[in-house]
């Protein structure tokens, strides 16, 4: 029930989750995917949080991790912490305060003080979905956001199809058919076509410095 929660309420603050229920598949997700951000309880099935925290450090994994559990102890706290989780947040808990821990790990962990991404001319407001380019303010949808973001925080970094329908879609969600051409018209339209660029038979990227 607390899983469904999470999973609605993030994916209403236009947040793309992907949501496992034990402690085997958390490992494995974490493993071969890229987040910005794990939230994982103590309390898993088949392996428990901590033992999949520890796991993950010892292979090298720098993924913002933010414990959730009912365990509010202050030694609890700090076995977490020290185990290697970055936050940890005891439930029952806001999902205001939740959803701004996340973002605050979301920035700390790409090296920013603010919510804004900014490149060039272009800033991007991840607590609002507000793009500010030119003296123009707009808010995109989620999945516009969701793309320009992914390219705008690593400029110059090719993005193949398949990365960025990962960033704009959660496990089990259906995939339209050229979603991503789609979204990057969209985006173009707003801002113009030089905004992304395309690279040939790899995928799309943005400037360093977009003019």
């Amino acid at each position: 029930m607390i899983g469904e929660g999470l999973l609605q309420t993030l994916t209403d603050a236009n947040f793309v989750v992907d949501w496992v229920s034990n402690g085997m598949d958390g490992e494995e997700a974490i493993r071969s995917h890229s987040y910005s951000t794990v939230l994982l309880d103590l309390k898993l099935p088949e392996k428990p949080g901590l033992e999949v925290l520890r796991a993950v450090r010892n292979l090298g994994n720098k993924t913002p991790i933010l414990i959730i559990s009912a365990a509010e102890t202050v030694d609890m706290r700090l076995i977490g912490l020290d185990a290697g989780a970055d936050d940890y947040l005891v439930k029952p808990f806001d999902a205001r305060e939740l959803i701004s821990r996340i973002r605050a790990l979301a920035r700390r962990s790409v090296g920013q003080a603010s919510s804004k991404l900014t490149n060039g001319a272009m800033a991007l407001d991840v607590a609002t979905n507000e793009v500010i380019y030119k003296g123009r303010i707009e808010v995109l949808p989620p999945r516009e956001f969701a793309l320009l973001r992914t390219l705008v925080a690593k400029p110059a970094t090719v993005f193949s199809r398949a990365q960025l329908e990962e960033s704009i879609y959660g496990w089990g969600q259906e995939v339209e058919s050229n979603a991503v051409e789609v979204l990057i018209y969209y985006i173009r339209r707003r801002f113009g076509k030089d905004i992304i660029l395309n690279v040939r038979g790899v995928g799309w990227k943005v400037a360093k410095d977009i003019p």
